[in-house]
């Protein structure tokens, strides 16, 4: 089934080592806490690197790399906006949704934590998050399984129908094992190697090259040969173009698996330490993402006989200079930072669509009751069936992993980043007012392209805005939440100042 040449050995060592790591934490999970949160006790570097490593999916060593190789240094822009987004996040969101989660009933799902702090007695808030919850990570999933499956089918030789399974089935061993902890300690590695990879390949394309002199006149000559600057950030786009990059930096406010890492941090005052550990990881990645995109270019311009996986999918530029420019040995490694990136995004996720049905439909509505033990072995069984429609919606062998993505990371940001804000900064939001944010940025990002075809504006700019407008319009002209919601928001937030002033 597979060759065992020194490339593909040191990879799956690699995946043997993280499905070892699911067992050990198999060991210290005995609750619906311990498998969805960690049991809120991960400190400040693991919740810096995992927060960093659950972000960054295969597209950081995929999707960015193959559209920069594309179109060039314009799409730099995405990791513009993804770097100022995600500083914010942790600046204003991360220490405070800490803090209210814990105060609004210890809330282990971000559904769970709407339903207390809004006060839905009805429950119907709580249901319709998690339904976006399961709609847009089912896409999202589908993202990860891609990414996998691309790099089993590029380093295996395997179809790509096979290769789905294949791709998809370390991730799913050990999330399904060790739950939260599995997820976080694996993340941890995979944030390591993520960054070793991202920064040693564009050096490598460098040094193979010449220099970044020589590069560079390569990457003019190749831009020449198809009437194009790869070199210019402001190359053939539009102010609307370039906000519509930078968008992408608003939707870390809504994404579930992000704001997961936040609220099981071990204290709000890890927060800060957590910050300048994720941004410092997250700077140098996206760096070395749109440079190995930006060299590649040079590279295979120069030596157009390797190009031609590349030129049939931009999205192997980082796969094909792995294998051509290092030892089997050291390429083996690279490579399993790419299924690094896929598992640690795709782990999370699964993990908070098991959470969604678990802690928010089952025991939610259903079983009230429920033991801890059923309600862990439930996530476990859930995180196999979503894992299994995730597969079944990235059959098409023509995704493409940035378009996933892009559509979900939308639908998160949309659907929950207004109502995460200002949840956690005015106290006077009530339910009618979240529910109203959640449906208009939800729909907005689901029929935008259709009502506004050919718009070339990113549908995050205008769900984003649209869904502030609904929660503010409705919880202005609805009745003002009930005292115990506000003195439970004051007490949050003092707490919450408190902890940081120490």
């Amino acid at each position: 089934m597979f060759g065992f040449d020194p490339t593909t050995t040191t990879f799956l060592i690699y995946i043997i080592g993280m499905i070892l790591i699911g067992f050990i934490a198999y060991r210290f999970t005995h609750n619906l806490s311990d498998y969805i949160l960690g049991g809120r006790r991960l400190g400040s570097f693991v919740t810096g690197l995992s927060a960093g490593a659950s972000d960054m999916s295969g597209w950081l060593l995929m999707g960015l790399p193959g559209t920069v190789y594309a179109a060039g240094l314009v799409e730099g822009w995405i990791a513009i906006g993804l770097t100022i987004g995600a500083y914010l996040n942790w600046l204003f969101v991360a220490g405070r949704l800490r803090v209210h989660t814990e105060y609004n009933a210890n809330a282990l799902t971000l559904p769970d934590y709407f339903h207390h702090r809004f006060g839905d007695n009805t429950k119907v808030l709580k249901i319709v998050s998690a339904s976006i919850i399961l709609f847009f990570f089912a896409i999202y999933c589908a993202s990860g399984v891609v990414a996998g499956a691309r790099l089993f089918e590029n380093l295996f030789g395997v179809p790509y129908s096979t290769a789905l399974w294949y791709g998809a089935l370390a991730t799913i061993i050990y999330t399904f094992i060790g739950g939260f902890l599995a997820v976080s300690w694996t993340d941890t590695i995979q944030a390591t190697l993520m960054l070793f990879a991202l920064f040693l390949t564009p050096i490598f394309v460098l040094i193979h090259l010449g220099g970044f002199e020589q590069t560079h006149t390569v990457i003019m000559q190749a831009g020449e040969a198809v009437n194009k600057d790869f070199t210019d950030l402001f190359t053939g786009t539009t102010f609307i173009g370039l906000l519509s990059l930078s968008a992408w930096g608003l939707g870390y406010f809504g994404q579930p698996h992000i704001l997961a890492r936040f609220m099981a941090a071990d204290s709000v005052r890890s927060i800060p330490n957590a910050r300048r550990i994720s941004m410092i990881w997250m700077i140098i990645c996206l760096f070395g993402a749109v440079g190995i995109g930006f060299f590649g270019q040079a590279y295979f311009f120069a030596n157009p006989e390797q190009a031609t996986v590349v030129n049939q999918n931009h999205e192997q530029v980082f796969i094909e200079l792995s294998k051509l420019l290092f030892n089997p040995w050291i390429a083996g490694i690279l490579l399993s930072a790419i299924l690094a990136a896929v598992m640690s995004t795709l782990s999370c996720q699964l993990l908070i669509c098991s959470s969604a049905i678990t802690e928010d439909f089952y025991k939610g509505m259903l079983r009230p009751n429920a033991s801890q033990k059923e309600l862990v072995w439930l996530g476990r069984i859930m995180v196999l069936v979503i894992s299994v429609l995730a597969i079944l919606l990235a059959q098409d062998p023509n995704s493409k992993v940035l378009g996933l993505v892009s559509y979900a990371w939308a639908g998160f940001g949309c659907a929950f980043g207004p109502v995460v804000i200002l949840s956690l900064f005015w106290r006077r939001m009530n339910a009618a007012g979240a529910m109203a944010g959640m449906l208009t940025g939800a729909l907005v990002v689901v029929f935008w392209n259709d009502v506004v075809p050919n718009s070339g504006i990113y549908e995050m700019i205008p769900g984003f805005i649209l869904a502030t407008i609904a929660i503010v319009v409705v919880s202005l002209i609805t009745p003002a939440p009930k005292a115990t919601i506000t003195d439970t928001f004051d007490k949050a937030e003092k707490a919450y100042h408190s902890e940081m002033s120490k």
